[in-house]
């Protein structure tokens, strides 16, 4: 699964809600749910976060914390320079360089995890 935003925080949310019925997720800025639910996630994640985002960074290191501590699997993206919602064309945040670049990492998480 790959959420953007809201759809970012369901997209790890449901890691927890539906043990085994995803392969893996993908969280674009999404919120982090409570550290004492990722024991429950079983799935590899890979998290994007925007450098310049004060809805999805404050939460961010007591989240990794967790997940290291729960040795779920993750790799975590920070792109410099960018916004909330830096992936979306729609908004003066969009940053064609570092949609491009998460994108492309998406893609290749989803091949690595869904086979």
């Amino acid at each position: 699964m790959v959420g953007f935003c809201f759809g970012g925080g369901v997209a790890v949310q449901l890691t927890i809600q539906m043990p085994g019925g995803l392969a893996s997720a993908v969280s674009y800025y999404g919120r982090e749910p409570e550290t004492a639910d990722v024991p429950k996630i079983k799935v590899p994640l890979q998290l994007h976060y925007a450098e310049v985002d004060n809805a999805s960074n404050p939460g961010r290191p007591a989240f990794e914390a967790a997940l290291k501590a729960s040795h779920v699997e993750y790799t975590a993206y920070s792109y410099p320079g960018t916004h909330h919602s830096f992936h979306n064309d729609s908004t003066p945040r969009y940053d064609e360089a570092a949609a491009k670049l998460a994108w492309q990492r998406t893609v290749d998480f989803l091949n690595k995890t869904l086979r």
